[in-house]
């Protein structure tokens, strides 16, 4: 009965954005069961990234560790859809803190739909051959600072 009604928070109140319709009554029980597993392992995985970083135990996570947990589980939003998840999980009046019970629905739902995929690695691969004039098959650290600060974003150096 539980994961039906976390199905149901997942899906709202008729089908999910890939047409799986919520209550299959017409012997579609094995699409129903398949994405109850799907969520079952999503809710998993999603509270085993929550945990590392709730220090203290309490269902909580500090706002600026998110981005670390959404990423850790294999989604790579941008800063904008970041903040939009954010403003998504946060309380009305914000404590800097984000409790499971909010992220859990949200972030099965960014699971479910794909949203936030990485780059696939075939355009990794281009973007460093470019990159990589040489041919060498590595950049140097003086390179990427290089490409990085004349041609893209800052980084910090904690990131180099």
């Amino acid at each position: 009965m539980e994961r039906q009604r976390q199905t149901a928070e997942v899906f709202g109140n008729e089908n999910n954005k890939m047409g799986i319709p919520r209550n299959c009554e017409d012997g579609c029980l094995v699409g129903t069961e398949l994405v109850e597993v799907k969520v079952a392992e999503f809710h998993k995985r999603i509270k085993e990234a929550f945990e590392v970083f709730d220090h203290e135990s309490n269902n909580t996570v500090d706002v600026r560790e998110i981005g670390t947990i959404v990423r850790s589980l294999g989604c790579c939003p941008s800063e904008g859809e970041l903040h939009n998840l954010l403003a998504e999980v946060e309380e009305e009046e914000p404590t800097g803190y984000i409790r499971y019970e909010k992220f859990l629905p949200v972030m099965t739902k960014v699971l479910l739909e794909g949203r936030y995929r990485p780059v696939p690695d075939d355009v990794l691969l281009q973007a460093f051959e470019t990159l990589d004039s040489a041919k060498r098959g590595f950049l140097t650290k003086e390179e990427l600072i290089k490409y990085m600060t004349e041609e893209g974003i800052e980084l910090g150096s904690s990131c180099l």
